[in-house]
């Protein structure tokens, strides 16, 4: 049975304070790409911003997030062994997840992009909630993968933390993409604890069966992050490859060989071959099983020069190793009794689905070439990012299991996405009218450089 709450509508201050303990208290989880991340100097604890900024973004992220994958302790580790990653806490974690570049210069250009939780967090402070009372962000270091102690561990603290400042009320979750499984790594692995604190479970647009096109194209030629003319002054697409080929988390996107798709996501190729002085062009198609050979051959002479110093990069095999463990994780997840579940995901966008390298009239000599290839796209129903297929398949029993018309970061800003919230939630604003927008802003200017 859903509950209802009454939020505080104009009253009092004292009746408004009455109003937000009878609020089950609401943790936000990012996805990739969706927590600040500051380097921090070992020596002398010194921390400045490399995820996100926009000024001197690419020379940043290169210098302290380019990272190596450890295999004896499961974590991506930074190329900088003076610094190490951290997640700045401020605003009950929500600072981290709201506005992903907090300074003058993205709010005075209104780079909406950057965006993050900011009119969700919005959105619910005016419906009752209160930070650090009701309302809980958790950001975490999205290289590491989903099942990895530090983030299991950050994420039991959060729960906690949001259930005794409440006092003692079960939390409503509410991720998004890559954060959804995250939370299904925690069922999996701490089910007494998630049955403890955790009331209800809202997901936005994750990736619950991998998304095919944009992971198998991210550990080929990498990501462009933001679109337009913001990408003249963020991270190259280059510079986010050589990160994403050792980020476990990325490797636990990939398509699911288990799931039953409508149609075999593939990766196609367009190679030229030679032989006896013939040359002949074919259209090589990998499924998802067959993937796996091509990575490897793509990737074989990929490196990076770090500090006057060549690092190889190849498909990293022991990552894979890790991935596939998750992937089990994720297969046998199951919900507890108790917890009510809701899935929104985003359609009528076109989404990444096959990839196609190469082009008959140009087409591919050396597979090591894919690297440095813009790809083409035959698209499905989606989100842009995560196909419907997959963000529909949770294989949980679902109170409710919603598809919404939107891209997948604009979902966290979407008037239906909100409403569906509320409902759930048993909530409504202060005025119904009022409109979200990124227009201004709750969040202090960030000057971290």
């Amino acid at each position: 049975m859903l509950r209802d709450y009454l939020c505080c509508c104009h009253k009092s201050s004292s009746s408004a304070s009455d109003d937000v303990v009878e609020l089950d208290p609401v943790l936000l989880v990012s996805g990739i790409g969706g927590t600040i991340l500051h380097s921090k100097k070992k020596k002398s604890g010194s921390e400045s911003r490399v995820w996100v900024r926009i000024l001197l973004a690419d020379l940043e992220f290169k210098r302290k997030l380019w990272s190596i994958y450890n295999p004896k302790t499961g974590y991506t580790e930074t190329l900088d062994d003076t610094t190490e990653i951290v997640v700045p806490e401020d605003d009950y974690g929500l600072y981290a997840i709201d506005i992903l570049d907090p300074s003058f210069f993205v709010k005075l250009l209104h780079l909406t992009d950057l965006y993050h939780f900011h009119d969700m967090i919005e959105m619910l402070v005016d419906c009752g909630y209160e930070k650090g009372t009701t309302l809980f962000g958790y950001g975490y270091d999205f290289r590491q993968s989903n099942r990895i102690d530090q983030l299991m561990d950050g994420l039991k603290e959060k729960l906690e933390a949001a259930y005794k400042a409440s006092g003692g009320r079960k939390v409503n979750i509410i991720s998004h993409s890559m954060g959804g499984l995250l939370v299904m790594c925690f069922i999996s692995l701490h089910g007494d604890i998630f049955t403890k604190y955790v009331n209800k479970w809202i997901t936005i647009a994750t990736p619950f069966q991998g998304a095919p096109g944009c992971i198998n194209d991210s550990i080929l030629t990498g990501m462009q992050f933001v679109d337009g003319f913001e990408s003249f002054f963020f991270v190259s697409r280059w510079s986010m490859h050589q990160m994403l080929v050792e980020c476990p988390s990325v490797y636990e996107m990939l398509p699911n060989p288990d799931f039953n798709w409508k149609k075999q996501p593939e990766i196609q190729v367009w190679r030229k071959h030679s032989e006896d002085g013939e040359s002949s062009v074919t259209l090589d198609s990998y499924e998802t099983n067959d993937c796996v050979s091509l990575f490897e051959q793509a990737l074989e002479k990929n490196e990076l020069n770090y500090d006057g110093k060549k690092v190889a990069l190849p498909f990293n095999f022991e990552i894979l190793k890790w991935a596939a463990s998750t992937r089990e994780v994720l297969n046998g997840t199951q919900l507890p009794d108790g917890v009510s579940f809701y899935n929104i995901y985003g359609t009528s966008v076109d989404t990444p689905f096959d990839v196609c390298y190469g082009s008959e009239s140009s087409p591919i000599d050396e597979l090591s070439e894919i690297c440095h290839t813009l790809p083409e796209y035959s698209y499905v129903d989606g989100d842009g990012t995560v196909p419907s297929e997959s963000a529909m398949a949770d294989n949980f029993d679902a109170v409710e299991r919603v598809g919404v018309c939107g891209s997948h970061r604009k979902l966290l800003a979407d008037k239906k996405v909100f409403q569906l919230i509320q409902k759930w939630l048993g909530v409504s604003t202060n005025v119904n009218t009022k409109q979200y927008s990124t227009s201004s802003s709750k969040v202090m200017d960030d000057s971290i450089v």
